[in-house]
């Protein structure tokens, strides 16, 4: 399979959309532009000066669905025209304090609530920390004691993750938790584990844990887990990535001089990444696979796999998932091809959402051939359109 049908991956954008997109990813391919321009963006939210008109027609406009629910809801209609799957979520980081926490958990259950009537919205998603604070994450995952105080606040956290998961399951959607960095990290595995044992007993998951392919301890975590699982008979629900916290990562490695849990090499990280996929094949009794990728290659080595052990393009427990805004060649050809497919669609406030707007242009600047990749394929898609034009 190939995902060079520019006509069905851009399918929904119009002509302007188009060059604003073009336009968008042409910045992303100079990393100095994106540096200081993700530093302006913070100087400006900092010192309170006017900046929606800016970034809503530019970054958000292409990476996030709408300020608000119903903003968001509309482009989960037109994905699904397409035969395409999404997941909403509040892309609002960083909150600070308890009702913070509380207005989290409210957004979480309103797109549970949303997501039982709508059959395009099979999966929802939080973020731990979006239910407390990050320093009690920090400290569960080295293994420090908490006081009596932070034991109070933990308790809370876990009650709105119980919550959460609670009303998922009542509701009948699928719950991603979402990977986070690595000082953080084991705790939220600890947390997805008791919930995979007391929610993951039936024939499906119902939680999934994300495994950051990146980190070097990942495919041990992955083998552990499995092997945990059949040991007490329940089902794992994994998104696979190859991780979103790179360069946060390393610098802190870098100064707080501790090895960097990540691999040392694009090579290596796709080495890894693709072990745990087949890792997950091979146990797809046990396991439901959602990958999450913008590579080629990997979403071909899926493909490849299921068509070698005969499974249907629709399998059940497989599923192509990619982020609103991009990789729309690989999103758009899978669902024309009957894949299961589903698009990560985020929404909130402009100034709310400046630090998920921020990872996504580092992201494309970061790994090597995918802007370029999206600007060739936008190219081919205006010209088509030109001659077309000619041609009637």
């Amino acid at each position: 399979m190939k995902f060079e049908n520019t006509k069905i991956a851009y399918s929904l954008k119009t002509d302007r959309e188009l060059y604003k997109a073009y336009i968008l990813f042409k910045i992303f391919s100079k990393n100095f532009l994106v540096y200081f321009g993700s530093k302006l963006a913070l100087f400006v939210i900092k010192v309170g000066l006017p900046f929606n008109f800016l970034f809503r027609h530019t970054v958000f406009f292409q990476f996030c669905a709408g300020d608000n629910e119903k903003d968001s809801l509309k482009r989960v209609e037109s994905l699904s025209k397409l035969n395409v799957s999404s997941y909403m979520h509040f892309a609002a980081e960083g909150q600070k304090n308890e009702d913070g926490m509380d207005r989290s958990l409210e957004r979480v259950l309103e797109t549970l609530k949303i997501s039982k009537f709508n059959e395009s919205l099979p999966f929802a998603v939080f973020k731990a920390t979006a239910f407390g604070p990050v320093e009690l994450f920090e400290k569960k995952t080295k293994g420090n004691k908490l006081s009596e105080d932070e034991l109070a606040v933990w308790d809370r956290v876990i009650r709105r993750i119980n919550t959460c998961c609670k009303f998922a399951k009542n509701e009948n959607v699928r719950l991603l938790i979402d990977a986070e960095e690595s000082w953080l990290q084991d705790a939220i595995d600890e947390i997805a584990l008791e919930l995979m044992r007391k929610y993951n007993t039936g024939k499906e998951p119902l939680i999934f844990n994300t495994a950051q392919m990146y980190r070097k301890d990942r495919f041990s975590y992955l083998k552990n887990l499995i092997n945990t699982a059949k040991r007490e008979n329940f089902q794992i629900g994994i998104k696979l990535v190859r991780g979103a916290y790179m360069e946060k990562e390393n610098d802190k490695a870098l100064k707080t001089g501790y090895p960097s849990p990540i691999c040392d090499s694009k090579e290596k990280t796709d080495k890894n990444f693709n072990a745990g996929l087949y890792l997950i094949l091979s146990n797809l009794n046990r396991c439901e696979l959602f990958l999450g990728s913008h590579s080629e290659d990997s979403t071909l080595r899926v493909i490849d796999w299921m068509k070698e052990k005969k499974l249907s393009t629709n399998h059940s427990r497989i599923w192509f998932s990619q982020l609103y805004g991009m990789a729309d060649h690989i999103s758009f050809n899978l669902a024309s091809a009957g894949y299961q497919v589903i698009k990560y669609v985020p929404y909130g406030p402009i100034k709310e959402v400046i630090p998920y707007l921020i990872r996504r242009a580092e992201e494309n600047t970061s790994i090597k051939g995918q802007t370029p990749r999206e600007l060739s394929l936008i190219r081919k898609e205006l010209k088509r359109r030109k001659n077309l034009r000619f041609t009637e």
